[in-house]
């Protein structure tokens, strides 16, 4: 829709881990194998045609395979963990992997400092449940667990990536994907400083709701709204975007939910969200973009 050198994606590094002594960017990584067209369209994430060789051989000697790291996928991340012990940033490296892949559009991870999703499991009636990383409630116990809390260790600490205040500054248009708000979009809202940088352009930011007809597409986002205290619906996300964000893109499922959605504070757009295909992701980015 526009040109892929103008476009930044500021992503979330709250999923980001340590296995096997590597260093692992799930959602940098999702993001730049979608876009160069490798991602697996099966399960959403890893690379397409993957062989799992080492994951097998790891096994044999009881070693953790829960997180499953295909063969070519691990050469992403034995590069990235090479070049972040020499010394290079995480922006830097980030852009490195883009352009081999051939990606002309820029990938900036929100910060380089440690950011992790915490989550507290809802605990029985004797009380709260344990505090695990992200990937080990949607990963290991296949986000089947309910959710009491998140929060987002060293976020305080934690600053905007190089590049990341100037672009969300410098944009035309500020979309806020259809992601999961909880733990894909808060983290990034996190980092301090990046907030205010949308507020700052809240006039010109658009957020594509993730929920269509009240349910998640995927993951477990409509379950993470009702039991975190939000309403599973358009005028949930509504009511959590309306302090950053000026319009918000529902579904044409969604429509009835139009008038409370602006009662909100927000501009509504009723479309078709669901993207199919690359046409249908790219009459959706028209309208985000007010074409």
């Amino acid at each position: 829709v526009v040109p892929p050198a103008d476009v930044t994606a500021i992503v979330n590094t709250g999923d980001d881990m340590v296995l096997h002594g590597l260093a692992i960017s799930p959602d940098i990584d999702t993001v730049t194998y979608t876009v160069a067209g490798a991602i697996d369209p099966e399960r959403g994430w890893g690379l397409r045609d993957e062989s799992w060789h080492a994951m097998e051989a790891l096994a044999r000697y009881g070693g953790a395979t829960w997180f499953r790291l295909g063969d070519r996928d691990l050469a992403t991340h034995l590069y990235r963990t090479q070049r972040l012990s020499e010394g290079a940033g995480l922006a830097a490296v980030t852009a490195e992997i883009a352009a081999a892949w051939g990606l002309e559009l820029r990938v900036l991870p929100v910060t380089e400092q440690p950011l992790r999703t915490m989550i507290t499991l809802a605990g029985n009636r004797a009380g709260t449940g344990e505090e695990v990383p992200f990937q080990d409630y949607f990963v290991r116990r296949q986000h089947a667990v309910p959710v009491a809390a998140v929060r987002f260790a060293g976020a305080d600490q934690a600053r905007p990536a190089p590049g990341v205040l100037d672009a969300l500054a410098a944009a035309d248009v500020v979309v806020v994907a259809p992601s999961n708000p909880i733990v894909s979009i808060a983290p990034v809202l996190a980092v301090p400083g990046v907030l205010e940088a949308v507020e700052a352009r809240r006039d010109d930011a658009v957020a594509v709701s993730p929920l269509v007809g009240g349910r998640a597409l995927k993951g477990p986002a409509d379950r993470m709204l009702r039991e975190l205290g939000h309403e599973d619906s358009v005028v949930g996300i509504a009511r959590l975007y309306a302090p950053f964000v000026g319009t918000l893109v529902v579904d044409t499922l969604d429509a009835e939910d139009a008038d409370a959605v602006r009662a909100a504070g927000l501009r509504c757009i009723v479309t078709d969200t669901i993207m199919r295909d690359p046409a249908a992701a790219a009459a959706l980015c028209e309208v985000a973009l007010g074409r």
